[in-house]
């Protein structure tokens, strides 16, 4: 005969000092989990919307990163010029060379200067991010020093207004417009004429990247295995997602570091929720005798107080997950390793990271419900009556 959920419930609520403080202490670990997890996704979002399936980005062999890309304007045209790149419906290839740098510039959080990407660039390359829009003022011109930040620049450094002007290369550059990338990477990048820009700096022949459209699925892998075997190349290409999604290891030492604070602050947990427990059943030691008395089996006391432990764990995780919603949609930034410049993106307090919270927490309360349930269900009856 089970005992009814209903003794569980009476319990937790007549000890509710000793319920709300175990069940912050729970709470306060799944929200430092959920926190990590919620950021880790933002950013993997980022730069998941920011990449295409159909483009194919190209770089000179051995380079892991657009800012070391070093790709020649001869190599983009012969690689322009290669079967399985799709055609606009003017007939021009879609083929965009490109250069990526880093400039400095200073924001609210830091005035003394944060690393932002410049991307040089030309109207095919617009024309291969359809998920980019103007919101504000215009594209830049060719041939001129005109820039259009994206929305996070422009909402993180005051500089960079529409009207305002940018130093870096060997002069100043109107900031003509703000384009929106949705939840995407782009929205920390800034946006300019590829041939100026690399006059500017220098940087006529040794370019970064390329980024190649084709015109289906089914001609991905080829084009990737073409170029990859073209020795005149001396490229590598991969897709523009596969590339995306190596940028997320910024975030592997975040996400690593997180889950091992939770993991300390879950042994402690586990350990407020034992001990939690064992009160509870020296407290109620009558009570067991009495349950005993009544024709409850071991097994039954044992099944009771173990889900009674896993509904105090469960009023935590939930309570976690609620300290945390506050920061979905929370706008931050973070460093990336490969071009040590600035990402901004949101926090991502998704469904599947309240999940894990959540069994997280059922974890915890197992572990710390097991042990106490167990000497409740060995006790005695006649020693249990007797027990104060």
């Amino acid at each position: 005969m089970a005992i009814p959920l209903a003794y569980n419930l009476r319990n937790l609520t007549v000890r509710k000092t000793t319920t709300i403080m175990t069940a912050l202490g729970i709470a306060l670990t799944v929200s430092v989990l959920v926190a990590v997890l919620a950021l880790v996704n933002g950013l993997r979002t980022a730069f998941e919307t920011a990449a295409n399936p159909l483009n194919i980005l190209v770089m000179r062999k051995g380079a892991n990163a657009e800012l070391t890309g070093g790709l020649a304007r001869s190599v983009f045209e012969d690689l322009k010029s290669k079967p399985g790149i799709a055609r606009a419906a003017d007939g021009h290839p879609l083929a965009s060379l490109e250069l990526v740098t880093v400039i400095n510039l200073p924001s609210v959080q830091n005035p003394e200067g944060t690393n932002v990407t410049v991307r040089g660039l030309t109207e095919v390359g617009l024309e291969l991010r359809e998920h980019v829009k103007i919101a504000e003022g215009r594209w830049f011109r060719a041939g001129r020093r005109e820039v259009v930040v994206g929305k996070s620049v422009a909402k993180r450094f005051p500089d960079a207004q529409i009207g305002r002007k940018l130093r870096f290369g060997k002069g100043e550059w109107d900031v003509v417009g703000a384009m929106d990338a949705g939840q995407s990477a782009t929205n920390s990048e800034i946006f300019c004429d590829l041939n100026q820009m690399s006059g500017d700096f220098n940087r006529f022949d040794g370019l970064s990247s390329a980024l190649v459209r084709v015109p289906d699925a089914v001609s991905v892998d080829a084009l990737i295995n073409s170029i990859n075997d073209d020795q005149r190349l001396n490229a590598t290409a991969r897709t523009e997602q596969q590339y995306m999604d190596s940028q997320t290891n910024s975030a592997a030492p975040i996400q690593y570091l997180g889950v091992f604070v939770s993991i300390i602050m879950a042994v402690g947990s586990s350990f407020a929720a034992m001990n939690t427990m064992y009160a509870a059943v020296a407290r109620r030691a009558k009570e067991v005798g009495t349950l005993r008395v009544l024709g409850f089996s071991r097994g039954s006391i044992l099944t009771s107080f173990f889900f009674e432990s896993l509904l105090l764990s469960l009023l935590g995780g939930v309570l976690g997950c609620l300290l945390v919603l506050p920061l979905n949609n929370v706008t931050t930034g973070l460093m990336t390793f490969s071009t040590f410049s600035e990402i901004a993106f949101n926090f991502r307090v998704g469904p599947e990271a309240m999940a894990i919270g959540v069994a997280f927490a059922l974890v915890m309360g197992a572990i710390g419900g097991l042990f106490p349930a167990r000497m409740a269900a060995k006790k005695e009856i006649l020693v249990a009556l007797r027990d104060i």
